[in-house]
């Protein structure tokens, strides 16, 4: 969530910034504004009855205490005006109050300088570009022949359980899955993240904090009876461990990583984008999380990028890196950096991850602050990245590594599968 002051003390800049990321209701701006000033006007007028009730009640003590009945009873008359105007005053504000907070989120962050203009995915731009596209042997194909071949994945039993799009590992592809979660995890805690294994349900608080709600409502499970959301990445449980939290500077960063299911609806996907592993509703994936200081938090940013790089380039898949433009970003990102990994038998770009600097927009909602060494509270940075997500990163593993003999195995892999091929 932006904080008021940024809007009003630079309301044609936030306007400008809102812009590059196609937003529509830049009158939102002004409303809050005016809002924020109608309601600190509102609390002068309630600080000042306070006020008056409080010098006033004490000349009452006063005149009772010198006989004066006549003067303390004209004077409880003041207080009881002064009372009235203050209630007044008081359930004004909570109208104001109400109204300003239900503008103020339905504003996006603001994206960071770097972010270029741009409304579709076509005008992100490519930073850099990693690893070798494989020649297929001739009788190669797409992962979802694969995926029945070897028996790896069973949709047809997924669809009777639960549905489209809840897919059944079995055999060799259970394993593939929990090799890849725990190479991931692996590579994640010797680069000094702390291992989680949060909730796979959040409440409203938690996923107001991060960004999901009002946003995302649309696109997550909801178990309605109890206002609980299915999670549609750990970043949201985890994100939340330091909701309401103040830290000490020397206490950051913070760094987390999480296994998690994800859920996600996927409203309105369809076509060839959907097929196999393209596009599911439920999915596993690996999360890094840091809180760090503000000052720091673009370093951050890099050294994330570099380390999902890294984790990438030891499974051997081609890879390219995107900074997303204005119009693809999401609601609460200031930048965000897509990883792309080429899949050689369908011949397009699948996206594996995303890691994004979120500045204080979800830490100023969560009021996660820490105190620096002048002992003055600020809220820290949140960013986080997919560390990795399985469902394309196995499609294009299978694709780019199928042989007459089966599919070889990064070297990676081996020892966490147990072999060096599936056959």
């Amino acid at each position: 969530m932006l904080q008021v002051s940024v809007l009003k003390n630079n309301p044609d800049w936030v306007k400008e910034r809102l812009g590059v990321k196609n937003f529509k209701q830049i009158a939102l701006v002004d409303t809050i504004v005016a809002l924020d000033d109608e309601r600190k006007s509102i609390q002068v007028g309630y600080d000042n009855a306070q006020a008056s009730i409080n010098s006033l009640s004490k000349e009452i003590g006063k005149s009772m205490s010198l006989g004066m009945l006549d003067q303390a009873d004209a004077i409880k008359k003041e207080v009881a005006a002064f009372k009235e105007q203050a209630a007044t005053y008081a359930e004004k504000l909570v109208v104001v109050e109400k109204d300003l907070y239900e503008a103020l989120v339905q504003l996006p962050n603001l994206p960071a300088k770097e972010v270029p203009l741009g409304k579709t995915p076509e005008e992100n731009e490519v930073v850099r570009e990693g690893g070798t596209i494989p020649t297929l042997y001739e009788k190669a194909v797409e992962h979802w022949h694969l995926l029945d071949k070897y028996k790896l994945v069973n949709f047809e039993l997924g669809n009777k359980i639960t549905g489209s799009g809840f897919p059944v590992y079995t055999g060799k592809g259970a394993r593939l899955q929990r090799s890849l979660v725990q190479y991931f995890l692996d590579f994640n805690v010797e680069a000094g993240y702390l291992e989680y294994l949060p909730p796979f349900m959040v409440n409203e608080q938690s996923a107001f904090a991060t960004g999901q709600l009002p946003d995302k409502e649309g696109q997550m499970y909801h178990v309605t009876e109890d206002k609980l959301y299915l999670i549609p990445t750990a970043e949201v449980p985890v994100t939340n461990v330091y909701r309401d939290t103040i830290l000490k500077e020397d206490e950051l960063p913070v760094k987390m990583t999480a296994y998690s299911p994800c859920f996600r609806r996927e409203a309105g996907s369809y076509g060839k984008d959907v097929r196999g592993l393209n596009r599911v509703h439920q999915f596993e994936k690996v999360e890094i999380i840091q809180l760090v200081h503000p000052e720091k938090s673009y370093k951050v940013l890099d050294e994330m990028v570099s380390h999902v790089e890294k984790l990438l380039i030891s499974l051997n898949l081609p890879y390219r890196i995107l900074r997303l433009c204005g119009g693809d970003m999401g609601f609460a990102s200031a930048i965000t950096y897509d990883f792309e990994v080429y899949s050689a038998a369908q011949k397009r770009w699948l996206e594996v991850s995303s890691v994004s600097n979120f500045e204080n927009f979800q830490t100023n909602r969560m009021k996660c602050r820490f105190k620096d060494g002048s002992n003055k509270t600020q809220l820290a940075h949140s960013l986080n990245g997919s560390s990795l997500a399985l469902p394309r990163i196995v499609a294009c593993l299978l694709e780019n590594n199928q042989t007459e003999a089966g599919i070889e195995l990064p070297q990676v892999l081996h020892s966490y599968f147990g072999a060096g091929i599936i056959n």
